[in-house]
Formats: structure tokens, C-alpha cells, sequence
């Protein structure tokens, strides 16, 4: 892997952001999403992470933009959930596979720690072995397979979810 330098994405980051996402829409299963989306999506995307607290991180190449990550409240509207939290990471065609996931998400786990998250959480497409194996080699255990949840390309399509815990299994908190 090239030289990568990782940091919090700015509103200048989102063409490139919408860029690799709408292809992840348009070409994989890793995003249930039919349709593409919009710079204007993208970019209430990202102030309504950073007014929440989450972050969203870039990962920047020698030509831009290469992949990006976030994480946000894993099923919000329930307060009991508020240690848990769901991310998302997305590397562009040409940069998989040289560990910028892995980077991307490496980068995240620190900030959720600091933030007093216990579990992050990925939902991933089943058909995703690479994806199931990097979160593998990063911590992340299979905790569930929702069989045929989604539809997309003509064919239905089983989830994974993989968690990782961010302190101690079983961690006292003060509620």
C-alpha cells in the first residue's frame, strides 16, 4: 500500500465520496441501494453525522480521495442501544484490496472507544467474503446471518452481521 494519509472528511471530500459510493451502489451488494444518490444526500449525510458527534473519515491517496468510513448509533431511536454503533466502510474500485479498509476501520475503533461506544457493529452483505475476512483479522466475530433480508440484481441476498467489542465483554457502565 502507498502512502495513505487518514482524516476527517470536509464538505471538498464529497464529490469523491458520492463518487465511490454510487459506484458501490451500482455495481456490488455491499450497499442495498438501488439507486444512486446525490451530492445534496452526501452532504446532509455528513452534517448530520458531524451534529450527532460521528465521525466520517477519509482516506486520502496520492490522487485524492480513496475510501471513507463512519459510524453512527446502531439502531438509535432506543435508548438502550446507545453503547452500540453501526459503521460503514467503502474503498474505491481501483484501491481495494491493498488494506485501506482495514486502515479505514482500524481508524474508527480508537474514536468509538473515546466516544465510550462497547460494540461496533458491521452489516455486510454475505456474498462479501473479502469484507467478512478483513473484519475477521480486525476482531470482528459473526454474530448473525439474516437469510434473503434484501433484494437487489434480480436475486435476494442473506446478511451478516459481525461485532466487535470495543472494551471488555460484560464492562460495567453507570446508567
Amino acid at each position: 500500500m502507498s502512502s495513505i494519509e487518514v482524516r476527517h472528511a470536509t464538505p471538498e471530500d464529497l464529490p469523491a465520496i458520492l463518487d465511490i459510493y454510487n459506484e458501490v451502489i451500482a455495481n456490488s451488494t455491499a450497499v442495498y441501494s438501488v439507486a444512486p444518490t446525490t451530492l445534496e444526500e452526501r452532504l446532509a449525510w455528513l452534517e448530520a453525522r458531524t451534529r450527532e458527534g460521528y465521525p466520517v473519515i477519509v482516506a486520502i491517496g496520492e490522487d485524492g480521495v480513496v475510501g471513507f468510513a463512519s459510524f453512527g448509533q446502531f439502531r438509535g431511536a432506543w435508548v438502550g442501544y446507545r453503547y452500540s454503533v453501526e459503521h460503514s466502510v467503502h474503498v474505491r474500485s481501483d484501491e481495494r484490496g491493498k488494506g485501506i479498509g482495514t486502515r479505514l476501520v482500524q481508524e474508527l475503533l480508537p474514536l468509538a472507544r473515546a466516544m465510550g461506544k462497547h460494540v461496533m457493529i458491521g452489516g455486510i452483505d454475505a456474498s462479501n467474503q473479502g469484507s467478512i475476512r478483513m473484519h475477521e483479522r480486525l476482531g470482528f466475530e459473526r454474530v448473525a446471518t439474516m437469510p434473503e433480508v434484501g433484494r437487489k440484481f434480480g436475486r435476494w441476498l442473506d446478511l451478516v452481521f459481525m461485532q466487535r467489542f470495543l472494551d471488555e465483554s460484560g464492562a460495567p457502565r453507570e446508567d
